[in-house]
């Protein structure tokens, strides 16, 4: 993931289903109209950008071989990418938990069950992978997501966006302090009793306050997304909206970045300091320190008022909200007014609805090919078009036979016992 790490059945970047003329069964929610394909293909495409964005990080030349457009388009999707990702993850916990509607009594609890299912499958995952790529992975991290969001499921949109608005106004100073009080005996001692991190460097410490997409802050993102799961995306005037909040929440949040930290305040720190881990680069998210056992940074409180990807500050958790609302709402509207574009862009959608497969896939296509898996390192752009190319030839040929990718298939398997529940 960047260092800068998911129609009712489908967490990104997990279980997704592929575009169907019509909505599955499991996916439709009683009472309450189910959402327009349009909508759930431009999802379907969010992801796949998010996947692509992933994949221009870990493969793509490093932001400092890179100037005019392609520059931006590296430095657009260092942090950005995944951000997206946290923030689709919270959008399918509402499709999985009731679209416009909470499910609740029987269906409820059934769906309660599958999250965490989902998450324990995930945590587990990401703990084998970080074992051999390094703390990057974030799936382990979608897993700690998930529980921490299963109290929320059933809450209205406003009440969602309030504590997704107050966690973001809160958490980056908090974890600041909290990191401030974590010396390296004491991060030592918690680290001694975790058995995660004796199996892959990544234990609950790193995975709520002091590892590459710490809970503590990454929350935010994740409630934002559940409550934009509540809202009808077809409607044009809920699009209209969203885009206007969207672009409000990132000019204002970068915008009032610049003026009080100056010019470098946007300035990615993704290449700065040593690596941990295989990702090749250090996130100075509020709440992130080295995985291999040093200690944290001294950082000033002025960082505080900066927005750089993965800063993890207030000002870069609003503008990075902002950014993934107007992704999300982009490409659901561009799906709905434009079917040629649809029709066009449907192997790349294909990629959307296996994004966990796509996500996973890549990483071992690195390590087949012995290429430094997670990390940017050589000039050329070649390798990265390559592994697009691949990844979207893989879904569209998949796609046209299977309803879920492989790895798709069988998280949702893992989640059958849910039916049990009563």
């Amino acid at each position: 993931m960047t260092k800068s790490q998911p129609p009712q059945e489908r967490p990104a970047p997990q279980e997704n289903s592929p575009p169907q003329p019509r909505t599955p069964p499991e996916s439709a929610v009683p009472a309450s109209p189910g959402p327009s394909m349009g909508r759930l293909v431009g999802v379907d495409l969010a992801r796949a950008l998010a996947v692509f964005g992933m994949y221009v990080v870990h493969i793509g030349p490093p932001l400092s071989a890179t100037e005019g457009v392609a520059g931006w388009i590296r430095y657009l999707a260092d942090g950005h990418s995944s951000v997206l990702f946290a923030t689709l993850a919270g959008f399918s916990l509402m499709l999985i938990a009731g679209r416009r509607e909470p499910k609740t009594g029987l269906a409820g609890r059934q769906a309660k069950a599958r999250i965490a299912i989902r998450a324990v499958v995930l945590l587990a995952l990401g703990t084998a992978m970080a074992m051999e790529y390094g703390g990057v992975i974030i799936l382990g991290f979608y897993g700690v997501y998930f529980l921490l969001a299963l109290p929320l499921v059933r809450l209205r949109a406003r009440t969602l966006a309030i504590i997704a608005a107050a966690l973001a106004l809160v958490t980056p100073q908090l974890a600041f302090a909290l990191n401030a009080l974590l010396t390296d005996p004491v991060r030592q001692s918690i680290n001694a009793y975790d058995p995660l991190h004796r199996l892959s460097d990544v234990g609950v410490l790193d995975l709520l306050l002091t590892g590459f997409y710490p809970a503590l802050t990454w929350m935010s993102f994740v409630i934002a997304g559940m409550g934009l799961g509540r809202l009808d995306l077809s409607s044009g005037t809920v699009q209209r909206r969203l885009a206007a909040l969207g672009a409000t929440l990132t000019v204002a949040a970068y915008g009032m970045s610049l003026l009080l930290a100056g010019k470098d305040a946007l300035r990615s720190m993704a290449e700065d300091g040593p690596s941990s881990g295989s990702s090749g680069s250090l996130p100075l998210d509020s709440g992130s320190v080295p995985l291999d056992g040093g200690s944290f940074p001294d950082m000033p409180a002025s960082s505080l008022l900066t927005a750089g990807p993965h800063s993890g500050t207030t000002f870069d958790i609003i503008g990075s909200v902002g950014v993934a609302i107007l992704v999300i709402v982009g490409a659901t509207a561009a799906m709905d007014r434009l079917p040629r574009l649809r029709r066009l862009a449907k192997p790349v959608i294909a990629v959307g609805t296996m994004s966990l497969t796509a996500y996973v896939g890549h990483f071992i296509a690195q390590s087949a090919l012995s290429l430094p898996a997670g990390t940017s390192t050589q000039q050329s752009w070649v390798p990265l078009l390559m592994f697009i190319l691949g990844a979207t030839l893989f879904a569209a040929i998949w796609s046209r036979s299977f309803r879920r990718g492989p790895l798709e298939y069988l998280l949702n398997a893992a989640t059958k016992p849910a039916k049990h529940i009563r």
